[in-house]
């Protein structure tokens, strides 16, 4: 694997040939460093654009270290906490004479009611795939709730919004204004949710993320920097469930 050194610290880069015109450099979680040249790339050239680029590389590197990467599945035992609106909920599971297992949050609980007889991998498998259910439901109504909020501050108005399976991506506005949120920021703090919805409405007004766009974010969101930061820190935590 390829190497710079930026002072006394060295930096491992993949390097991809690709059908190109310039010079890209990523920084992710799963990858690492990667760079993307197109073919008769000047070996002095890259290695220039790299040391020009070696202090951004690192801080990115270090933003990466302090993402909170250990992900534990949840058990779905009594006693486990469940997130919802950036709160942690107590579960309590009874095993009843019933056929199917169900899930609610009342008073200040999820209650989970499951059939006598089910395994734990049973009970786990079906608890979730409720939750998930249950999330989209009333999530959704908490996010068309902050919608209409922000749409009306904003002067626009989505042509649908709906809650979504997004691995990668907590929004998405089309071209023909429908907004997708993924459905596992209903677990996060109201100001997250926020951000992700002024983030998508406002990109009914601005499509690029140019400065107006985020001028824009700012004049609604003032703080969105930090809902901004708390995903990225803590975002993949929500992909415990689902």
């Amino acid at each position: 694997m390829p190497t710079i050194d930026y002072g006394k610290t060295q930096i491992l880069y993949c390097h991809y040939i690709q059908n190109r015109k310039d010079i890209k450099i990523a920084v992710d979680l799963v990858n690492g460093v990667v760079v993307y040249t197109p073919s008769d790339v000047d070996k002095n050239k890259l290695d220039e654009i790299l040391q020009q680029k070696a202090s951004w590389i690192t801080q990115k590197l270090d933003e990466l270290n302090e993402v909170k990467t250990n992900i534990e599945p949840k058990e779905f035992v009594s006693g486990e906490k469940l997130p919802y609106l950036g709160r942690n909920y107590r579960l309590k599971v009874f095993k009843e004479p019933v056929q199917y297992a169900s899930i609610q949050l009342k008073q200040g609980r999820f209650i989970a009611v499951v059939p006598h007889g089910w395994s734990q991998d049973q009970i786990q498998q079906e608890l979730e795939k409720h939750l998930i259910e249950w999330y989209r439901q009333y999530g959704l109504k908490k996010v068309l709730e902050r919608t209409d909020y922000y749409q009306a501050l904003l002067g626009v108005k989505p042509h649908s919004l709906q809650l979504r399976t997004q691995h990668k991506r907590w929004g998405t506005c089309t071209p023909k204004g429908d907004i997708y949120i993924n459905w596992r920021i209903v677990m996060a703090p109201i100001h997250v949710i926020d951000y992700v919805i002024v983030h998508e409405l406002a990109h009914l007004i601005v499509p690029e993320h140019n400065e107006r766009f985020w001028q824009l974010v700012k004049s609604t969101l003032p703080d969105y920097e930090a809902s901004k930061e708390w995903l990225r820190v803590h975002g993949v935590e929500l992909h415990s469930i689902g």
